[in-house]
Parts: C-alpha cells; sequence; structure tokens
C-alpha cells in the first residue's frame, strides 16, 4: 500500500506540473519550457550551456526565457543590454538568491531573519578587510606561506627534472597556501596536519557543489552529507582557538559570530567553511589554467618571466634562486603582461552566471528601444562566457593571446561590440554591487604562484597529450575544470 501511494502521489505532483505549466504572457520574451515537468531544459543547459545559449540566440534572438529545473530563467545575451540589468537594483536583487542557496549548501542556517538582527550586514562590512590595508598584510602573508611550501616540497629535492599532474600541483599549494594565509597555523610547527584528507574531502565535496546549488537535497547525494560535516567540524572552535597568525578577516568574522548566542557552534564552522570554499574553489582551477596556457606557450611565458625580473631590478633586486624573493602588492601591481596573461586565461575558462532576481511583476527596460515583461520571481541572468568568446568582441576567441588586454605598454580596456564600446567586456568576478569581494585577493595569489613558478622552475609541457579542454559540469557557476589533468615537468633553476 505505501509503494501504491507513492506512486500515486508522483502521478498527482507530476499532473500538478503539467496543469500549471506557464504560458508566454504579451510583451514577455519567447519562452523555452521542455518536455519534462520540472526538469524543463535543465539537461541540456548543464550538459553544455555555451552551446545551449548560442542556438538559442540564433532562433530567439538576444532575450529568452528557459524553464531549468523548476525556476525561470530570462537571459540578455547582448552585452550591450549588461548596463541596464547590472544598475537596476530596486526591482531586481542577487541577494535573495544568495541568502537562499548558500546557507542550504553549506549548511548554516539562513541569517536574513528575526533570529541574527545585524548579522547579514556585518558580514558584509567584514569583507571590506580583503582590500586595502588588509590586503597588504594577506599579500604579504600569502607570499611567505608560498615560499614556504615550495621550499619544503619542491625546492630541496635536488635539481633533476620531476614529473607531476598540473592541476594536482596547483591545487595542493594553493589549498594550502590560503589556508595558511586566511586561517593560520598551528600552535607548534608551520603546517598542519592532516591537509592531504581535507584536501582531498573538499574536493569530493566540490564534485557535487552544482548540484547543491540547483538545491538537491543532500540525503540524495550520497557521503556528500557525512564529507561536508567532517570539512565544517575542521573549524570548530577549540580547534581554531589554538591556531596563530590568523588573518584579520576570519578573526573579525569568528568575533562577530561570538556575539551571536543563536549560533551554534557548528553553524560558525559552516561559515568559516564556506570562506574557505568562496577563496579556494574557483581561485585554484583559474591558478591552473593560467599556468598552462603559459607553459603552453613559450613566448608568453619568455615575455612574463622578463617583466618579473624587470620589476625586481627597479626595486634593486637582483634575483637569486638560493634566496627567497618577496614581491610587495605594488610590485605585483606593476605586472601589467602577467596580469593580462590571467585575464585571457581567465576570459577563456571562466563560465560565471550572473544572476538577480525580479522583485515584482514589471517592465524591465534593456535600452533606448526595447523592454520585456518579467514576473516577479523570475533570474534575470547574463551569461558572460557568450560576451567571452564572441569573434565580433575578441579576434580569434578560443586562441590564447598573452597581451590580450594590453595596448601600447598599457591595459586595454576599448572593446566593441556592434561599434558601440563594451562597458563590461571581461566578467570573471560578476558585476555591479555583486562583485565577488575577495578578487583583489584572488588575483594577487594569482600572481604570486606564478612568479614563483617562473623564477624558481623550469617547466615544460610533457608531449604526447591532447590539448587540454573544459569540463562544463560546473557551467554557470565560476571557473571550470579541465576535463583531464595535464602531465608536466618541473625543476629547480639555478640563476
Amino acid at each position: 500500500m505505501s509503494s501504491l501511494l507513492l506512486i500515486l502521489l508522483g502521478l498527482l505532483s507530476l499532473l500538478l506540473c503539467v496543469l500549471r505549466r506557464r504560458t508566454r504572457r504579451e510583451g514577455e520574451p519567447p519562452l523555452i519550457r521542455g518536455f519534462i515537468p520540472y526538469i524543463g531544459k535543465a539537461l541540456q543547459f548543464g550538459k553544455d550551456a555555451h552551446r545551449f545559449l548560442e542556438a538559442h540566440r540564433k532562433k530567439y534572438g538576444d532575450i529568452f526565457t528557459v524553464h531549468i529545473a523548476g525556476r525561470y530563467m530570462t537571459f540578455i545575451m547582448d552585452p550591450l543590454m549588461y548596463p541596464s540589468i547590472i544598475k537596476q537594483g530596486r526591482q531586481l536583487d542577487f541577494h535573495e538568491f544568495s541568502n537562499k542557496v548558500a546557507p542550504f549548501t553549506f549548511g548554516y542556517p539562513p541569517i536574513v531573519n528575526g533570529k541574527f538582527p545585524g548579522l547579514n550586514e556585518q558580514i558584509k562590512r567584514s569583507f571590506n578587510l580583503l582590500q586595502g590595508d588588509g590586503l597588504n598584510s594577506l599579500t604579504e602573508s600569502m607570499m611567505g606561506n608560498l615560499m614556504l611550501l615550495f621550499h619544503q616540497d619542491h625546492l630541496e629535492e635536488g635539481g633533476d627534472w620531476k614529473r607531476g599532474s598540473m592541476f594536482d600541483f596547483c591545487f595542493s599549494i594553493m589549498f594550502e597556501a590560503t589556508f595558511l594565509t586566511l586561517y593560520g597555523r598551528p600552535a607548534s610547527g608551520c603546517r598542519h596536519s592532516g591537509m592531504g584528507p581535507l584536501r582531498e574531502d573538499f574536493l569530493e565535496f566540490d564534485s557535487m557543489f552544482p548540484l547543491l546549488i540547483a538545491q538537491i537535497p543532500i540525503w540524495l547525494l550520497g557521503r556528500t552529507k557525512a564529507i561536508r560535516k567532517k570539512l565544517i567540524n575542521y573549524f570548530l572552535l577549540p580547534r581554531m582557538s589554538h591556531w596563530s597568525n590568523t588573518s584579520q578577516f576570519i578573526k573579525i568574522r569568528a568575533e562577530l559570530f561570538e556575539q551571536y548566542d543563536t549560533l551554534c557552534d557548528v553553524d560558525k564552522g559552516a561559515h568559516h567553511f564556506a570562506i574557505l570554499w568562496a577563496s579556494v574553489g574557483n581561485t585554484a582551477p583559474a591558478t591552473f589554467w593560467a599556468m598552462y596556457y603559459l607553459v603552453s606557450h613559450p613566448d608568453a611565458l619568455e615575455a612574463v618571466q622578463q617583466e618579473i625580473h624587470g620589476v625586481l631590478r627597479l626595486s634593486d633586486v637582483e634575483f637569486s634562486s638560493d634566496r627567497d624573493v618577496k614581491l610587495s602588492r605594488e610590485q605585483l601591481d606593476k605586472l601589467h603582461y602577467l596580469e593580462s596573461a590571467i585575464n585571457e586565461s581567465l576570459r577563456l575558462s571562466s563560465a560565471s552566471t550572473n544572476i538577480r532576481v525580479a522583485q515584482e511583476d514589471f517592465s524591465l527596460r534593456l535600452d533606448a528601444e526595447r523592454s520585456v515583461s518579467v514576473r516577479k520571481g523570475d533570474i534575470i541572468a547574463l551569461y558572460p562566457q557568450s560576451m567571452h568568446l564572441d569573434p565580433e568582441i575578441y579576434e580569434d576567441p578560443q586562441t590564447f593571446r598573452f597581451d590580450r588586454y594590453m595596448q601600447d605598454g598599457k591595459e586595454k580596456t576599448d572593446f566593441y561590440k556592434g561599434g558601440q564600446k563594451l562597458k563590461y567586456y571581461l566578467m570573471p568576478f560578476g558585476s555591479g554591487s555583486t562583485m565577488c569581494p575577495g578578487r583583489f585577493f584572488a588575483l594577487n595569489e594569482i600572481k604570486q604562484f606564478l612568479c614563483l613558478l617562473l623564477l624558481y622552475f623550469d617547466l615544460e609541457l610533457e608531449e604526447g597529450q591532447s590539448r587540454a579542454t573544459l569540463d562544463p559540469s560546473r557551467a554557470g557557476l565560476g571557473v571550470l575544470l579541465p576535463a583531464t589533468d595535464v602531465r608536466f615537468r618541473y625543476r629547480p633553476r639555478t640563476v
């Protein structure tokens, strides 16, 4: 009887979905629903989001609504319309979406309610510590931690060629160096024990991240709930209280959480874990792609190496491989070709979706001539990967050009669509008031890693392997992972 009841309830739910299917109203964009109730076009979008959206743009134009996993998403495909969406703050809101999805994903209670008055606003203010003077101290700490890991794991093993897997190499170093920089060092020693298992748990959780963001119940995702619990428990107060050299950013957040008795210890640990994911989840694959493109383009590698040495010489530093190097934030800011190469790798590898939620039924003005009707609760989505790969904006867009964002020795900012200059032409970190608050720290981390790598090591790709390709399974969520890892060789340089 119970099985029969479940089947009947399932059929009833399916019938309700069919009966409540949305129909297009006058003034609304073309509606693409799909044949499967609730699922809609989620499977096709997840398989290859860029190809899916480009095919529908050719068929329906620059604005269309797609039913994806129970939500109606209106995609704005013309980057000339982006400013109209980004500046629209009152009727389009990002925080409604993030305030719902983040607690579900990381396992802490929603903070936008009466139980935690003022907490959301104070958390937002804490992100200021990732900029300004706070960024200076983070940059200095990160440099020291990267040098520590390179010395202990890679520079003290002699001068012979060693083989490695590039993503694993990047991820292991960036994961631990970022952890040490943000959360500090253990009470004894300079490195935490158990970093390997912690990293493996992180990667296993991360592989389920797209499903959690889609709000698939965690109990349906195998070991994911148990793994998330382990990750959260790593940040419980009895352990964290013994760490030293903790960043001001984490200290302030920990003190803030202690002000709320309604937050239990596990909730606080979940918030700290969420910051670890935000700090590593996209930065580590971005580091991989920047390293991969530089190593696979010898002309770019040589130009960036020369630039790094030139900046050091301007500071009267003659580099030697037997001494530690320190690059300040000001020196990193002078590495224009390196930043261009990183931006180019982000253009080719990032696939984030900029999301806003309609707060009411209204007519959304797109430009001087066009507007569309949207409904309360609909998602308005920008998908910058389509812009990043647009041949009208970027000549030969699938090709890596390390100096694409340089012109006459300065940063290039003039990119055009339809003869009009684009206000937004590169958007790996989001847009407007919802841009990633840690983007300056992330960019500095990648620069530091690459500087040390190019200063201290000779690097080569191993022969006989295919070119690295993107794994589209995280489309919409940030920087894509490589479909397969890349084999490479490295050895310490003697300069």
